[in-house]
């Protein structure tokens, strides 16, 4: 183990930073950032309660506790300290106090403390688990889930996981998909919604028959449901489909009376995904998110508005701009209080901008436009406080006035840290790509720059491959880190990433060697004509998931004579083995084209496999021993490939990680072992 330098151990007491101890960022920056997340602010407006993640390198895992802040940035204050983890903090209806999940006590269970000091005290003592936390708007109930056999009592589930767990006999005995998912087996449980009654103590199932989850596995939570101001109706979404579940995307609402005296009832009948529910301060229109494709994750989403009396409804589509590449697709809704606009966030030009959408016209105007907005809600009646985080920096909190105006600092939680580091400056570019589009990239200076100078690249492919790196601050792929290091970090968001219209976004499907590997070779090379200190004979392409993918894949093509090696993480080799070894089948299906016995095709004639006689290039590959969606034999026989041909390569292996490094002491390993790697063929 790598000892912490004096400078990382100040960094995790956030002592005061000078400028003469300022140092180039490095994974032990990003480390010490404590990440601001899940911000709820208190009926009147005036405070935020968040949770705070603290990496704790003794312990290797985060710590988790629940922080207060006035949300006109006057102060703030730490609520639990306790080493358990603290987090869902949600506010009584009169604002003096927080129910939250705690660990304390050896399960995630509900406590509850006063917002004005004193101790925490247990309200729940169930036998499972409690996630997805929400308090009723009369403050008699709670909403949470818990992960059960359907047709089971939280406490028949308990004993029967027991007993499996007692049984010398380890066989699990599946007749049908999904076996595992993410990075966990199925057992059988399902994440159903219950509604607690503070009163009484007891727990009813509000979906007790239900063979589907609610929250959706493997991330969902409490924005999965919603329940209406009068306290009389939970609206849910959950893909309930019996086997298809591994090739469907067909999430419905249901509707269910609040205290559970009925059994639920479907109110969608869209074949794609709905999701998000969330009903107006009035109660008499319910907004969702609604995709119209079915079997296709990446579809756009619109906003569809229900008259909750009538059952009628109306779609809104979001549009940013007046091109016809302006459409985009929601991620988070909110009202407003009086009801008349919707706070939506979206992917928007290598941006996350907080949107505006007026329900009567339809028409969006854009409240905060750097950055990656998230935790988007009211704060009054004329401010909106969001979290924001952009490649300068980690998330805090901020609030902007409904007429855009007047954007104030919350919190400043990491100032010091930040201050404490020296960044490279970002700069975002745009060329003509494939097909003729118009193409967004980023540059990231090295830390220190020196125009003078000439700098070894690191050039970054996103996953997804549906996805963005935009301006934001990323704990895995942050291209400050390689800054740091006295790299330039170039990125791409070639066709298929999101942000740029849903039609830019298709254009991937059946095509993920062609446009998108145009879009990266034209980009590569409009940044070396355009920033003059790029050293094109110093370079290494890196990338994950569908970035291991177009790694293995340039690998095979003409673009791997300008690099001097590439690093790949958890990246398939063979798509049409991938098929029959991944979980969500809808993914592979939908890109590729249908099944690969029916469409062989789409799944071998850009498939990396296919060049690994052309391949000659160093290359270190990674892969996480928990990943159920690029599975370890894939990293496996890509290095078996490189070191059979002679090729200079390393094979990295996590076997308690996942599709994500998510420890920190991996995380350092992984960072020192990929820097390592650079160093070694561009240096």
């Amino acid at each position: 183990m790598r000892l912490l330098t004096p400078v990382f151990i100040s960094l995790l007491c956030a002592g005061p930073a000078v400028a003469a101890e300022t140092h180039p960022f490095s994974i032990d920056d990003m480390l010490a950032m404590q990440r601001v997340a899940d911000p709820r602010v208190s009926p009147d407006g005036s405070r935020v309660a968040f949770t705070l993640r603290t990496t704790d390198l003794a312990a290797n895992r985060g710590r988790l506790d629940l922080w207060l802040a006035a949300t006109d940035g006057s102060w703030r204050r730490r609520l639990t300290s306790h080493e358990a983890a603290d987090h869902q903090g949600r506010w009584t209806p009169d604002g003096r106090a927080l129910y939250f999940v705690s660990t304390r006590g050896g399960s995630a269970q509900v406590w509850k403390i006063a917002t004005d000091g004193g101790e925490a005290e247990p309200v729940t003592r169930l036998p499972l688990d409690v996630a997805a936390l929400e308090v009723a708007p009369d403050g008699k109930r709670l909403y949470l889930a818990m992960a059960v056999f359907p047709g089971t009592t939280p406490e028949q589930t308990h004993d029967r996981l027991e007993a499996e767990e007692k049984s010398p006999a380890t066989g699990q005995l599946y007749d049908r998909l999904f076996v595992r998912h993410w990075d966990t087996w199925s057992d059988g449980t399902r994440n159903h919604l219950f509604v607690y009654d503070l009163a009484s103590g007891r727990a009813t199932d509000l979906m007790p028959q239900m063979d589907a989850d609610c929250p959706t596995k493997p991330f969902g939570g409490s924005e999965d449901y919603a329940v209406s101001p009068d306290g009389k109706t939970v609206v849910f979404s959950a893909k309930d489909v019996g086997r298809e579940e591994a090739w469907s995307t067909n999430f419905d609402l249901f509707q269910v009376p609040a205290d559970g005296s009925a059994a639920p009832e479907k109110i969608t009948s869209n074949p794609a995904w709905d999701a998000q529910p969330k009903f107006s301060p009035d109660g008499k229109t319910l907004a969702y998110l609604a995709m119209s494709r079915a079997g296709y994750e990446s579809d756009r989403f619109r906003v569809v508005l229900r008259d909750w009396a009538a059952g009628t409804e109306r779609s809104l589509d979001l549009r940013a701009d007046a091109t016809p590449r302006g459409d985009r697709s929601p991620g988070e809704l909110a009202w407003t209080p009086d009801g008349r606009e919707l706070l939506v966030t979206a992917n928007h030009l290598g941006q996350r901008p907080l949107f505006a959408l007026d329900v009567a016209s339809g028409k969006a105007r854009i409240l905060a436009s750097d950055g990656r907005v998230s935790g988007v809600q009211p704060a009054g009646a004329a401010r909106v406080l969001f979290a924001r985080n952009s490649l300068m920096g980690p998330t805090e909190l901020y609030t902007v006035g409904r007429d855009a105006t007047g954007l104030e600092r919350v919190t400043k939680i990491n100032d010091a840290r930040v201050a404490a580091a020296r960044f490279g400056q970002p700069e975002q570019f745009t060329f003509k790509g494939a097909a003729g589009d118009t193409v967004y990239g980023y540059l990231v200076k090295p830390a220190d720059f020196d125009p003078a100078k000439k700098y070894p690249i690191a050039f970054l492919i996103h996953g997804g491959p549906q996805g963005s790196f935009g301006n934001d601050f990323h704990y895995r792929w942050n291209p400050q880190a390689y800054a740091g290091r006295g790299y330039a970090a170039v990125m791409v968001d070639f066709h298929g990433s999101t942000g740029y219209g849903q039609t830019f976004t298709d254009a991937i499907n059946g095509d993920w060697g062609g446009k998108p590997y145009e879009d990266l070779v034209k980009g590569y090379e409009f940044a070396l004509r355009k920033y003059p200190f790029l050293d094109g004979s110093r370079a290494c392409a890196l990338g994950a998931s569908y970035g291991g993918y177009m790694v293995n894949w340039i690998a095979g093509q003409p673009l791997a004579a300008r690099f001097k090696c590439f690093v790949n993480h958890d990246g398939n080799l063979d798509e049409q083995a991938a098929y029959y070894q991944t979980e969500e089948l809808w993914f592979p299906e939908w890109d590729h084209g249908g099944l690969p016995w029916e469409n062989a095709k789409g799944y071998q004639e850009q498939n990396p496999v296919n060049f690994v006689k052309n391949w000659k290039t160093p290359m270190l590959v990674i892969h996480g021993g928990r990943d159920y969606r690029v599975v370890e034999t894939s990293g496996i026989a890509t290095f078996t490939a490189l070191q059979r041909r002679g090729i200079p390569s390393k094979f990295l292996y996590f076997p308690d990680e996942n599709h994500w490094v998510l420890k920190p002491h991996n995380s350092k390993l992984w960072h020192d072992t990929v820097l390592g790697w650079l160093d070694q063929w561009t240096k």
